[in-house]
């Protein structure tokens, strides 16, 4: 191995000025989240350690009880974890919306993406990767080390970025109103270990996971009874998932993001009424449009023509809604939106008086990671989860496969009623201060849901039809 030298690592833990920001100090993305006693380690070497596995119970349609935890790991879940939620969001939300843009030239319906839950499925799939694909995948997720060698990498610590993703996750939970809920499957051929390592990653990311053998030499009883277990233990809300499973399977792997929220907090949901909702220039369709008037953060970019509207989901997140103006296509917005795009536009929002109209709507995706890679370049999925992927730290079995890969998102918001009294305090507000601007979201828009401490994009969404 070759160790990276202590003048290099001065060089890029070292302070910079910036301005008055004289005592600020810079860290490489990677140095954040590598791991302890980080080297360019030789990719022809094999691994020094042995890999450790874990046998992996049989499918029991009627034992529907999440994987055991270590106490001790998750105790430590939320220790030191401030730094790195800013710098992982960024990096998130840059792939995200790569993903988004390459999956939207293909899709030109509704769209509903999650790249925390993405990239989350990213670095799981890391943590059982060779040395080779692992450093593919760092590239990808903008967390290589930016110094390593052809002929070597330096690994990051996958648990690290796992459990800061999964606290960008929790800081979202507002009680019992707004909420959300990872969910992962993973189900490999009955005579396979998986490395323990790997199986860690599933809980440091999820809430809840399943790790399940199954008998895929009969693929159409594998598919029903996998699809049924997904569908009991997800409470009816993950349904026929799988489908064409080859009997030569070595896994399956199933995420689920399911955000739920409630509309009461920007809207008063007694003022619902049917309105023209234009899908094109010649499609219009009556859709359930909820109306408020009052106060909101918006800004008109005339040089990107849409009209952008910040309006409050639960305690700590937020919807950015897209709205391009009448006579410029959605599909020229899209390929503008780049993480430097919504940071000026948050920026540049200002607060002001609008009659807000927007339809009620919750929705679902169910997205094949193989799919969303092989979008973005046919080799970056090839790299990756293709054929010249390699996963021999994922299991005891070699020329072990991810068959595939699989994410659910699902985005469900209800409406409860407001009190008289309080409905009542709004209305009087607002005949105080003026007369609003009216803006109704009734034609295709763009939308996405932030965590608003780090902003980090749970959600990106295009709808274009209702």
């Amino acid at each position: 191995m070759q160790r990276l030298g202590l003048p290099l690592l001065v060089l890029l833990l070292c302070c910079y000025l910036s301005g008055n920001e004289a005592n600020r100090v810079y860290v490489h993305p990677f140095y954040l989240f590598a791991a302890e006693n980080v080297s360019c380690e030789t990719l022809q070497t094999q691994t020094a350690k042995p890999l450790l596995t874990g046998p992996v119970a049989p499918l029991d349609i009627e034992v529907l009880t999440p994987d055991s935890r270590d106490p001790l790991s998750q105790d430590g879940q939320r220790q030191n974890i401030t730094q790195r939620t800013a710098v992982l969001a960024g990096l998130l939300n840059s792939l995200g919306l790569r993903m988004y843009q390459a999956f939207s030239s293909k899709q030109h319906r509704n769209i509903l993406l999650s790249p925390v839950n993405t990239f989350g499925s990213l670095v799981t799939f890391y943590l059982g990767a060779s040395k080779k694909t692992a450093g593919e995948f760092q590239e990808l997720l903008g967390l290589s080390s930016g110094t390593d060698q052809k002929d070597c990498v330096s690994l990051m610590d996958g648990h690290k970025v796992l459990k800061t993703l999964q606290n960008i996750n929790s800081q979202v939970d507002d009680g019992p109103k707004d909420e959300i809920t990872t969910q992962v499957w993973a189900f490999t051929r009955q005579d396979a270990q998986l490395s323990k390592d790997f199986i860690q990653g599933t809980q440091d990311f999820s809430d809840a996971s399943f790790i399940r053998s199954v008998d895929f030499s009969k693929p159409q009883e594998a598919e029903q009874l996998v699809n049924s277990f997904v569908e009991k233990t997800s409470d009816g809300k993950v349904r026929s998932i799988f489908s064409d499973i080859n009997p030569s399977s070595d896994l399956l792997f199933l995420t689920s993001f399911h955000f739920q929220g409630n509309w009461t907090k920007a809207f008063q949901p007694e003022k619902t009424s049917l309105q023209e909702f234009h899908m094109d220039e010649r499609t219009i369709t009556m859709v359930p449009m909820m109306t408020h008037t009052g106060q909101y953060h918006y800004l008109n970019d005339k040089v990107r023509r849409c009209t952008v509207v910040k309006m409050p989901l639960s305690k700590w997140s937020y919807m950015l809604l897209v709205l391009p103006h009448e006579g410029t296509n959605i599909l020229d917005l899209e390929p503008k939106l780049r993480t430097d795009v919504m940071s000026d536009w948050h920026q540049s929002l200002q607060e002001g008086l609008l009659e807000l109209s927007l339809p009620n709507f919750s929705m679902s995706s169910d997205t094949n990671l193989r799919t969303l890679l092989a979008n973005m370049a046919p080799e970056v999925e090839a790299k990756l989860l293709g054929s010249q992927a390699e996963f021999s730290q994922l299991s005891n079995s070699k020329h072990f496969t991810i068959d595939k890969a699989v994410s659910k998102v699902l985005f469900e918001m209800s409406a409860e009623e407001v009190g008289p009294h309080e409905g009542a305090e709004l209305q009087d507000k607002v005949q105080e201060e003026g007369i609003p601007l009216k803006l109704s979201i009734n034609r295709p828009f763009l939308f996405s849901v932030i965590e608003g401490n780090s902003n980090a994009i749970l959600i990106l969404g295009k709808i274009t039809t209702l």
